[in-house]
């Protein structure tokens, strides 16, 4: 097979991209000044529930929005000591934070009518068909990223000692004055890529997947390994092809719990295809024409992910370039 990629995609920002806060890296590594924005009534404050957003659904579209309160209306969950993280300053110096009912007793109002608990996925693929609703659904999964990853490393793992929230929630410290080891939210990189050749593309099929649902080949990258390896060998592992040249085109934080979605269009050079049958039902070749059908909703017996998941831009952007 003659190797063949397209030139480069359009820029893209994916869904849980684009956060419109300023994180503040320098200020809030000072416990003073996020003691200040904690306490500043201009505040604003995002509430999660069993990891689930507090989501305002009273405007005309009915599209569910954060539901930001003010410091007044959680303040009884800031005494109690609910894990608070810091998101960012909007751009009118306002700080914003996320906060966590299940962390602590406290005493929690009923949510009004207009305020419902979703996932974080149902709220973003929501918002992210409002032309400024990238920025929300940035807010959204980071407050839950970092929240859950507080839930999860209440302890050292160098000494077993009880760990503390630092850095306004982007780090946690050991209170063991002889280990004071510092812990950092993870992030987990994942390759996302689509093989191709001249009009052609591999797409797959997960057990898993909704019924007639194929998708880009997926992996975690391993220790030690490049994300050119890892697009090499996830592919060879998941549908037995040979690659070549590596393009990346978009990158997706995907807060479940810590993600990061990285997709690569790849060389195909070899063309018999061998699927990995213990994480895969299906590997199959797709025309561009095909593909581009089950974009738009017409596939002939099968059917692409939405457009809020990285697979779905990265194919477009395929498409694109052809």
């Amino acid at each position: 097979m003659s190797p063949s990629m397209p030139p480069p995609a359009p820029a893209i920002t994916c869904t849980f991209a684009g956060l419109a806060l300023d994180r503040a890296d320098a200020l809030r590594a000072d416990p003073a000044w996020v003691a200040a924005r904690l306490a500043d009534p201009a505040s604003r404050f995002l509430t999660y529930a069993e990891m689930k957003p507090a989501m305002r659904v009273d405007g005309a579209d009915r599209v569910p929005r954060p539901d930001w309160q003010a410091r007044a209306a959680i303040a009884g969950a800031l005494d109690a000591g609910c894990t608070t993280v810091f998101l960012g300053l909007d751009d009118r110096g306002r700080a914003h934070f996320a906060l966590d009912l299940d962390s602590a007793r406290a005493p929690v109002a009923a949510d009004p009518e207009a305020v419902k608990r979703l996932d974080v996925r149902s709220a973003a693929e929501q918002l992210s068909t409002l032309a400024l609703g990238h920025g929300d659904a940035a807010a959204v999964g980071l407050g839950r990223t970092l929240l859950d990853w507080h839930a999860r490393h209440r302890f050292c793992a160098r000494c077993g000692g009880a760990t503390m929230l630092d850095k306004g929630g982007y780090a946690r410290l050991c209170t063991d004055a002889d280990c004071a080891a510092q812990h950092f939210p993870r992030v987990d990189p994942v390759v996302i890529m689509l093989p191709v050749a001249g009009r052609r593309c591999i797409l797959g099929r997960q057990p898993r997947y909704p019924e007639g649902m194929y998708s880009a080949l997926a992996g975690f990258v391993e220790a030690g390994e490049s994300l050119e390896e890892a697009v090499a060998r996830e592919t060879r592992e998941e549908a037995g092809i040979a690659t070549g040249a590596v393009r990346y085109v978009a990158s997706q934080p995907w807060p479940f719990p810590s993600n990061l979605m990285i997709g690569c269009l790849v060389e195909a050079r070899s063309e018999a295809l061998t699927p990995d049958t213990a994480e895969l039902e299906d590997v199959a070749w797709f025309s561009a024409d095909a593909v581009a059908a089950a974009l738009a909703g017409r596939g002939d017996g099968f059917f692409l992910p939405p457009p809020m998941a990285i697979a779905h831009q990265l194919i477009n952007a395929w498409l694109e370039t052809l």
